[in-house]
This record gives structure tokens, sequence and C-alpha cells, in this order.
């Protein structure tokens, strides 16, 4: 198996751009307005109501001449301010569709009581609705109540589907249907633990909407390089395989070549970490370089270790090496920490073990006094 992954290091990923998709988000400033007459009572409505511009407010009120109620709109602004929105959020919503000042106070009213029988409050709809304004224009029978239905049954709860919903409200839009349930059947099929399915779609949940046959190639490139299939990061192969070109990952894999790393440490690097594998190749040998500059820290530390490349340079990294060369120049310690322990420790755990016993003798340096002034939980 080792020997069939190595040999297509550079030929397994594939490129389907599951991720790229053309924004509808209507614009002012784009869209070719035809010579309509814009409603004097709509446009005051705006400017006094939602500090539009009296460009913006003409705009928007000669978009569509059926608009003509001003009444109905003061009664939906009011409604919808009434239920947390803030102004600039209905300043979005009427941006991206004016219509919404014709829709009914019922036909909105039941909008968002689907969503309050969630347990989501009037602030964390306003927040989803105006964060993902297409809400509005989709259908409660046939596209929002079957959604959250199929995503209860796979979350078991509406308490988990409204801790879903807050942070991914166009769940509730797709075609879940066609997309979520088939890849999930599919990764279960292969023996992947439901944990760890839902694992990631709290954490990568565009990895589920991708064609099927995507997730099926994915999954069986992840099978193919040797990662544990009960490990989580099985499913952070399998979302790497969605979106990186084979283009992409010939360029990380002679990045590692000129670094000193062979086929077999990429190999055995990814199968522990994939995530890393996500990062651009500048950024991994920037990261790279600056471990194996230390002195401290060989490729086969960096191969044992691949979390460490996970890291930021700027706020983790490089402080923690200057701290160390500190206390080093001072024999105050004789050697570093292994590399797992260096980069994966938290910043109390650091402040603990390298800094704290140290503190009277080091305290004034500039850099200790930097690093205690940034962590603002750390006590001396």
């Amino acid at each position: 198996m080792i020997a069939i992954a190595r040999n297509h290091l550079s030929s397994l990923f594939i490129n389907p751009n599951p991720f790229l998709c053309n924004s509808n988000v209507l614009s002012f400033s784009t869209r070719r307005v035809q010579t309509l007459i814009p409603n004097p009572e709509i446009c005051d409505l705006l400017i006094n109501k939602l500090r539009f511009s009296p460009e913006s407010a003409s705009l928007a009120s000669s978009r569509f001449p059926k608009l003509r109620d001003p009444q109905r709109a003061d009664s939906v602004l009011s409604f919808l301010k009434e239920n947390s929105f803030t102004t600039a959020q209905l300043q979005k919503l009427v941006i991206y569709d004016p219509r919404i000042l014709g829709f009914t106070i019922e036909g909105i009213k039941s909008r968002l009581k689907v969503f309050q029988d969630l347990g989501l409050s009037s602030e964390e709809i306003a927040k989803m609705i105006s964060s993902n304004k297409r809400i509005l224009q989709s259908s409660i029978a046939n596209k929002i109540i079957p959604n959250l239905s199929l995503l209860k049954g796979l979350l078991g709860s509406n308490d988990d589907v409204a801790r879903l919903l807050k942070r991914l409200s166009w769940f509730v839009r797709h075609d879940l249907e066609k997309t979520l349930i088939p890849n999930v059947e599919i990764l279960k099929r292969c023996g992947i633990p439901m944990e760890h399915i839902l694992h990631l779609l709290y954490g990568l949940p565009r990895a589920f909407v991708v064609k099927s046959d995507i997730m099926r190639k994915s999954v069986d490139k992840a099978i193919e390089f040797g990662v544990p299939r009960t490990s989580v990061v099985f499913i952070y192969a399998v979302c790497l395989f969605h979106s990186t070109s084979q283009g992409m990952w010939e360029a990380k894999l002679q990045t590692l070549r000129d670094l000193g790393f062979s086929d077999d440490d990429a190999l055995a690097m990814f199968r522990k970490q994939p995530t890393v594998f996500r990062a651009s190749g500048n950024k991994m040998k920037s990261k790279i370089e600056l471990l194996l500059g230390t002195g401290k820290y060989g490729v086969a530390s960096i191969v044992a270790n691949p979390v460490a490349l996970g890291y930021n340079i700027e706020k983790r990294l490089e402080p923690r090496m200057q701290i160390l060369r500190l206390l080093e120049s001072r024999n105050l310690i004789e050697t570093w920490p292994g590399l797992s322990l260096f980069a994966s420790c938290t910043d109390y755990m650091f402040f603990d073990k390298f800094i704290r016993p140290y503190y009277d003798k080091i305290g004034e340096e500039c850099i200790i006094k930097k690093f205690v002034a940034g962590k603002k939980e750390l006590k001396v």
C-alpha cells in the first residue's frame, strides 16, 4: 500500500472546484436599471428609516414599479425592527431585494416562527437572515422545512440544528437531499464513525455539498493513501482532496523535496496531519525553514510532529523560539523541548514551564514582557 501511494503522490489529487460559486447578490452599482420613476414616499421612508442616501433610495424604489405601498413598506420595516433586525441588517436586505418591502407581515411572521421553533433567539434569526438573504426568498414548504427535517434527522435534535444554523445558515436553502445525505451515506458505508462525520459537518461543512461522485473519489484516494479510516484525520484528508488540484499538490511535494524531505516523509506527514497541506507551498516552506533554522528540530522531528506546521509563525512559533534562545543564552535551560511540546502546548503551559520559573531573572526582557502582555490570562 505504501509503495502504491508513494508512486501516485503526484497524480491522485483532483480539482473539481466544488466551492466555486457565483454570488447572486444584487448591487445598486452593478445592476442595469431601466428608466423607471421612483416612488417619493418609498424614497423618504428609506432615507428616514434606514438612512439610505437619496440616490440609493431613489434607485431602490424605482427597481420594482409595483412597489407602490409605502404604508406596507413601513409596516414591514417596523415589524422587522421589533424582531431585532438592526438598521444595518435591514439595509442589506433591501439592497439585496427591495421586494421585501412588499411582503406581508403574516408571511414574514410564519417564516420567523420556523426558526423560533428551533430555539433560536430573535437576534440570532436576524443575524442569520441578514447574512444569508436568500432565506427570505426560499419556499418554506418546499425548501426550508424539508431541509430542517433532514438536518434534525441527521443531527438528532432542534438544539443541534440551531447550533449548526448559527454558523452556517446556507444549509437551509441548499439541496441537502442530493448532496449532504448521499455524502453522509458514502462515508458511513466506508466505516467512518458517525461522530467523525458530524465533527466534519460542524468544522468543514462545505465538504458535504459536493457532488456524490467527487466525495466517492476523494474517499477512495484517502483510503489509497493509507489514512486510517477510524481516525478523525481521515475526514480532513477527504476534504483536502475536494479542493486541492494535482498541480497544487505537486508544488507542495516539490517544496518538501527541496527542503530535504522524501516522498515517504510527505506521505507520513499527510497521514498524521492532512490539514497542514491546506496551506500554500510558500507558507509551508516558511515554517519548515524557521524550524530547521533553529538547529534544534530536523526533518525527522517535523515528520513525526507535522502538527507544528499548523501554527502561526508570528503569534506562536517565533515568540517561543525567542524565549527559548534567551533562556539558553542565560544557561537557564540545557535543551529545548521536543517539537510536539514546543508547538502544541497552550500559552499558559508554555508560560508555566519556560517563563514562570525564571521570571525574576528575565522578566524585564522585552520579549518576555511582550509575551505576557499579549496573553491576558497569564498571571506572573
